[in-house]
């Protein structure tokens, strides 16, 4: 903990300008509480914590929305917020302490030391049931935040949209643990970039990436990392990680570490023998081109939509003088015999959001989701990619139409088939301007090249079955 604390102490104090040991702090977690007072009407606000797993040696993550009102990173706990009559009042239910159990799990908070620890009153969790039946008789809107199907069965409004909208925006401390986390992120790319070679694995690749990220105080992978190299780097989630890189190749490596709850999201594509090939190039260029294009669109105060129409706008133009698409705004048909539609070239290549949110989770709300613009406060990806599936010939509708598209891409398609490229970055803006905290791990050409030619450390042998 004390290492953690020194690295958000260091790097409040040299990039964000926070306060010394930015801290998201009880008076915070009193803030975000009350704004979600101020958004619903009066009444009875429950807030699901995680259960245990069941059985208790999985792994566990506790639910984002109440960890982002309470700070309370224990199993089967609630809030309950009232508001009634002008009056606020706000619970913690917790799991008494139980040494038997906690031997097996951990040791936990307990009811009598929550108010000091936490600010709130403290509950014994096996008490909700009853005291949810006795605030129904208080009258006004019972609300529920967590889990949907308990929710339902409560018979709750849901009003998890109230309070993502409160997690768009992010405070000073949840930015500098951002930073923190794409800093650390970029670190285990570097190391990786310096490793990558002809025969290396897909999980050599991520194995190596967490350890530089847990070596370096993160709390582990933000997400289920993505290594895919050849065919997978036109898989967009491919999850695997088991296949060996091979001359010629480009790797997608979609990974990045998580930070005191935080998760950052980069993604690189590398050439896997270190230099990129003509094809891979002009692919790749056409992507960082359109991501550098929405990274100019990137201010407070300006749409979160300029950054989309510009990245596309590249995006296009690119693909139609490459020839993998007629013209920038050409279509193609897309729907079925029954019901015939049309849809945009570029979707055939590039069928996913320019990015998202992120935050306590990797996909995380952002303002703009709601209003549309971006503003202090705001923490994102910009995530463009080109995906040449080599079975995309196939599976394009067969229809007269189709087939003359296909024909005429033909040659392009065959120079490109099976490359696939994303470039990701974190972007945080804040009172003082925008930080790329992923800025540490190279995106030119020239600059990913010069890591890959490196000198390589030697690798593990893998074992296999005889």
């Amino acid at each position: 903990m004390f290492r953690r604390l020194l690295l958000i102490v260091i790097t409040a104090a040299t990039c964000l300008a926070a306060p010394l040991g930015a801290q998201v702090s009880d008076a915070e977690y009193a803030a975000r509480r009350d704004s979600l007072f101020a958004a619903l009407e009066d009444g009875v606000t429950i807030v699901f914590g995680a259960d245990e797993p069941d059985p208790d040696y999985l792994p566990w993550q506790q639910a984002r929305g109440f960890l982002y009102l309470t700070g309370f990173d224990e199993p089967g706990a609630a809030l309950v917020m009232v508001e009634h009559d002008g009056a606020q009042h706000e619970l913690l239910f917790v799991r008494e302490k139980n040494p038997a159990e906690e031997v097996w799990t951990g040791k936990r908070l307990g009811v009598a030391a929550v108010r000091e620890t936490l600010g709130l009153e403290g509950r014994n969790a096996s008490t909700l049931p009853h005291m949810i039946d006795s605030l129904r008789q208080l009258g006004g809107r019972l609300y529920g935040v967590g889990d949907v199907e308990r929710i339902s069965a409560l018979g709750a409004t849901d009003a998890n949209a109230a309070v993502d909208l409160l997690r768009g925006q992010k405070s000073l401390g949840e930015l500098v643990r951002l930073q923190i986390a794409a800093e650390i992120s970029a670190q285990g790319h570097l190391e990786v970039m310096r490793t990558v070679r002809p025969g290396i694995a897909e999980f050599q690749i991520e194995a190596l990436a967490e350890y530089i990220w847990r070596s370096a105080g993160a709390d582990g992978p933000g997400y289920t990392s993505i290594v895919g190299s050849g065919p997978n780097a036109t898989t967009l989630h491919y999850g695997e990680n088991s296949r060996t890189a091979q001359d010629g190749e480009v790797i997608v490596m979609d990974m990045a570490a998580a930070f005191d709850g935080y998760s950052a999201d980069i993604t690189r594509t590398v050439p896997v023998n270190g230099t990129f090939s003509p094809a891979q190039r002009e692919i790749y260029t056409i992507v960082l081109d359109a991501q550098k294009a929405a990274e100019r669109q990137v201010r407070a105060g300006g749409p979160a939509r300029a950054m989309s129409d510009s990245a596309g706008a590249v995006l296009r133009a690119g693909l139609a003088r490459i020839g993998l698409i007629d013209a920038p705004d050409a279509r193609y048909e897309c729907g079925s015999r029954d019901e015939p539609r049309q849809c945009s070239q570029l979707s055939l290549y590039y069928m996913h959001g320019l990015g998202h949110g992120i935050g306590l989770d990797v996909h995380d709300p952002d303002q703009y989701y709601a209003t549309g613009t971006i503003d202090v406060g705001s923490a994102f990806t910009i995530e463009p990619g080109i995906y040449v599936r080599s079975n995309l010939l196939e599976i394009i509708p067969d229809t007269e139409r189709n087939r003359a598209f296909k024909q005429r891409i033909a040659q392009a398609f065959a120079k490109y088939a099976g490359i696939g490229v994303r470039i990701e970055d974190d972007y945080l803006v804040t009172e003082n301007g925008v930080l790329r905290p992923s800025a540490g791990v190279p995106r030119e050409i020239d600059e990913v090249e010069a890591e890959l030619a490196k000198p390589r450390p030697p690798l593990l042998p893998v074992r296999v079955i005889p």
